[in-house]
């Protein structure tokens, strides 16, 4: 870290648009662990980056490299006019809070610490529910028997619940307990199998609510054609740093 606490951000160069324009490296996270070594060297290994700055720092690159306004296709849903419009990435900047991680859960004589995914962690999880997720569509459409599509659509739902559950397990860095302060993750996930329905889903929102303050919001819309306001949802990853989002 700089002494000014500030990490420089450096413009894309020619070879981080091929980069990110190739599909295998944004289907495994190489395209956006690149694009950050290039653009943001203080960050000596990308894939460690707490999950919840991803967000900011792709805003940052796209700033530093193609200016803070980004063009913007809507189409409104009451009258199904098309338009653009110039967004300011500042304006989304500026919307993103840092989650406070130091405020514990707590159940009677356990409380639980959180700490955010790493992007590899992050990552790894996402490809992992995209795979189960074609599995069930590859199943779904299948020649298989009624009985079979069940005992392996059973099977493949078994796994995207249980990425839930790991997925929240990795969201917590510690358990403590009466007698011990518990960090493993094998034991952390063993709690989490075992706890109730109403505990579980506690600590789920919370992730979920720590989480959602790093989420772009909805960018609130009126129509230019007949005045409706309207919401519309927000991404900018590696695609969208060189085509209009819409």
């Amino acid at each position: 870290m700089p002494p000014n606490q500030e990490l420089p951000v450096f413009p894309m160069t020619a070879l981080d648009e091929i980069i990110t324009r190739t599909p295998d490296a944004l289907f495994n996270g190489t395209a956006t662990v690149e694009l950050i070594r290039s653009c943001i060297p203080n960050i000596r290994d990308p894939w460690w980056i707490p999950a919840t700055d991803l967000n900011s720092i792709l805003v940052a690159m796209r700033v530093a490299s193609y200016g803070h306004d980004i063009e913007i296709n809507t189409t409104c849903p009451k009258c199904q006019h098309e338009h653009r419009f110039d967004l300011d990435l500042r304006r989304i900047l500026d919307n993103l809070k840092s989650p406070n991680y130091d405020e514990p859960l707590i159940f009677g004589d356990l409380t639980l610490y959180f700490a955010p995914l790493s992007y590899k962690i992050m990552n790894d999880i996402n490809i992992a529910q995209f795979e189960d997720q074609k599995i069930t569509q590859v199943i779904d459409n299948s020649d298989l028997s009624d009985k079979e599509k069940l005992a392996k659509m059973s099977e493949a739902m078994r796994r995207i619940s249980h990425l839930t559950l790991v997925t929240v397990a990795n969201s917590i860095s510690a358990v403590k307990t009466q007698d011990a302060m518990v960090t493993e993750k094998n034991h952390i996930v063993e709690f989490l199998e075992n706890c109730d329905k109403q505990k579980f889903s506690k600590i789920k929102d919370h992730v979920i609510s720590l989480r959602s303050n790093t989420d772009f919001k909805p960018l609130e819309i009126t129509c230019a054609n007949c005045s409706n306001h309207y919401k519309q949802d927000f991404t900018l990853d590696q695609t969208s740093f060189f085509e209009t989002v819409s």
